[in-house]
């Protein structure tokens, strides 16, 4: 099956990387952050965890809005689990850009996919196919609870498509969730172009932006109501690493000021 075969994930310098390596800044917060482990599991001799990471932001002139934001659920698709650890430092040096906002990160959430370097977990399961269908796979059962548990008002799925030329995302959820991706990836088209293609990935897209999700995707539970802006960001997959990284960096910046500037405004549209 696709996935299977054990590859090896490597940074931007070549190097080798393991689930360890990756995910040893969570563990020097400074106080910055609360990082959790949510569960453990064995795949054969080998021991795995899933870890979510929380920051909590200045306070805004409400309630809290709460967002989560998942990377590395295609073990493969090494940018978005990078960004979503180097978020971290740009949130702990820069409060401000999470003003008003709890966010849960889940830098990892398929590490034996990342550590073999494939699509696939070891189990040879496509995590992103799986959710809220009764999986049996740990990852998705730790994610589905937090998911249910937290009542997010925002997800925010990182990936990185192989065959795109160009940046592109999924809208869905919400209605006001258009009217955060739109500014997001048109900052974020400074770094990579934007893929315009009448097409993409099987889907009609207009502008790069994509109205209609597929089964078993990450998303919100399906009773969730009202429904939570959802986003999956895509970048070119052949694209330089350390510029998807950054482009994974602007989108975030972006998505979090135009959603907190909307609702300042009473525009939940």
């Amino acid at each position: 099956m696709e996935g299977m075969h054990r590859q090896g994930s490597f940074d931007q310098d070549g190097g080798r990387k393991n689930v360890h390596d990756v995910l040893k800044p969570l563990h020097r917060s400074g106080g910055a952050w609360i990082s959790t482990t949510l569960g453990h599991w064995q795949v054969e001799s080998d021991g795995y965890s899933l870890e979510q990471v929380l920051f909590v932001g200045p306070r805004g002139g409400g309630d809290y809005f709460r967002v989560g934001i998942f990377a590395g659920i295609h073990g493969d698709e090494v940018a978005g689990a990078l960004a979503a650890i180097r978020f971290l430092d740009e949130l702990a040096a820069r409060p401000e850009i999470a003003r008003g906002y709890e966010i849960y990160l889940y830098p990892l959430c398929n590490p034996t996919g990342f550590e073999d370097g494939t699509r696939n977990a070891r189990s040879g399961r496509d995590l992103n196919r799986e959710f809220w269908l009764g999986s049996r796979e740990p990852e998705v059962q730790l994610l589905e609870r937090q998911i249910r548990t937290l009542r997010f008002d925002g997800l925010i799925s990182l990936h990185a498509d192989e065959d795109s030329p160009g940046l592109y995302a999924f809208a869905l959820g919400s209605q006001v969730t258009q009217h955060v991706v739109e500014p997001a990836l048109a900052a974020a088209e400074k770094i990579l172009p934007r893929n315009r293609d009448a097409t993409i990935d099987n889907f009609v897209a207009r502008n790069g932006l994509i109205r209609k999700g597929y089964p078993g995707m990450l998303c919100a539970a399906p009773e969730a109501r009202p429904r939570p802006f959802e986003i999956v960001f895509e970048t070119p997959h052949r694209a330089d690493l350390e510029k998807q990284i950054e482009a994974n960096l602007v989108f975030l910046r972006h998505a979090l000021e135009q959603y907190q500037q909307l609702q300042a405004v009473g525009q939940d549209l």
